[in-house]
């Protein structure tokens, strides 16, 4: 009959029975939570929430002042309707950036390692590879951020001309 063999306990001396600092132990605890998707998960929700709720808000002081502006009672031009619609396609035009940021900025992140690895396989010294790294990083930036403006003011004018639009129609009506 074959006997087991017991497994070596550990050591008991005074140090081994230490538990780590407070500190550490935070820190440790801090980056678990973080690991986990639903975490990440509910920042993003949270996000979010804010930042409709702050919209929502000037959304709604925006619309106040047109209402104050354009009574049907005073003989006012289509300016008041100008001037909430620009503000409006603005707010959703930022609201869109700030939405497409949060979507590219792990995307970027995954394509720029991705293009950094490659150039260390393929034997680029480290100095090159920090120097390529750096030029891939600026261009990348530079990219991401001439899209997100073009689709911030895109989204911008589109909410501009329809609020126009539907600020001019609900006072004639």
């Amino acid at each position: 009959m074959e006997q087991e063999q017991e497994a070596p306990s550990p050591p008991t001396s005074p140090t081994s029975t230490k538990s780590p600092p407070t500190s550490s132990s935070s820190y440790t605890l801090f980056l678990k939570i973080m690991s986990k998707r639903r975490t990440w998960v509910c920042l993003f929700v949270l996000v979010y929430a804010i930042l409709l709720d702050s919209s929502w808000n000037s959304l709604k002081s925006i619309l106040s002042w047109y209402k104050r502006q354009a009574q049907p009672s005073s003989a006012s031009s289509g300016w008041p309707a100008l001037y909430a619609s620009v503000l409006l396609g603005a707010v959703f035009g930022l609201l869109s950036m700030v939405a497409a940021l949060a979507v590219a900025v792990p995307a970027t992140v995954v394509i720029w390692i991705t293009v950094v690895v490659l150039l260390a396989f393929f034997g680029k010294p480290k100095r090159t590879l920090v120097l390529e790294g750096r030029k891939i990083t600026r261009e990348i930036a530079v990219f991401v951020f001439k899209i997100l403006l073009k689709e911030g003011n895109l989204v911008a004018a589109v909410c501009a001309v329809l609020g126009y639009f539907a600020l001019v129609r609900n006072n004639s009506g």
